[in-house]
């Protein structure tokens, strides 16, 4: 007895095959060209070029620098060395309300009337200063009218 093959569910088969092979065979095609293939240059206008703005972040970083802030490097005990007491310098305490000062090099008119009235408690009026030959920054501070610059140097403990 010879036995005959049905072709039962393989009669739809072969259209549904044809179909994925050409699917993937235009996958097959598309993989070996790449998907850039065909891409065209966009015309440039300006013979310049100029760098797109994009998106600039803020620093956000994950831990600081720094482990604490540095210290303030100009602090009012920095600021003012010592008081000058010449001879000079007690006649501008007497007759022009004016204190003198040894202030470090580096410090400004601005740093030095703030250091005046942090520790002494006065108002300076107007600062004068200078570099004296041997290097070291003078100060007169000019006190305002309100204060007394004997009072102060007495204060001060150098009269």
């Amino acid at each position: 007895m010879a036995t005959t093959k049905t072709t039962k569910g393989k009669a739809a088969a072969p259209a549904g095959k044809s179909a994925k092979d050409a699917k993937a065979k235009a996958a097959k095609k598309a993989a070996l060209q790449g998907v850039h293939s065909h891409s065209s240059r966009k015309p440039r206008y300006s013979v310049t070029f100029r760098l797109p703005k994009t998106l600039k972040l803020k620093r956000n970083p994950k831990y600081p620098r720094k482990s604490i802030p540095h210290a303030p490097r100009m602090d009012e005990f920095r600021t003012i060395v010592s008081p000058l007491n010449t001879e000079s310098a007690m006649k501008k305490i007497e007759e022009h309300n004016t204190l003198v000062f040894i202030v470090d090099i580096r410090s400004n008119k601005r740093q030095i009337k703030d250091a005046v009235k942090k520790l002494y408690d006065v108002q300076a009026a107007k600062i004068n200063t200078l570099i004296r030959p041997d290097g070291k920054k003078k100060a007169y501070v000019r006190l305002a009218a309100d204060h007394d610059a004997l009072d102060v140097a007495n204060k001060i403990g150098f009269i």
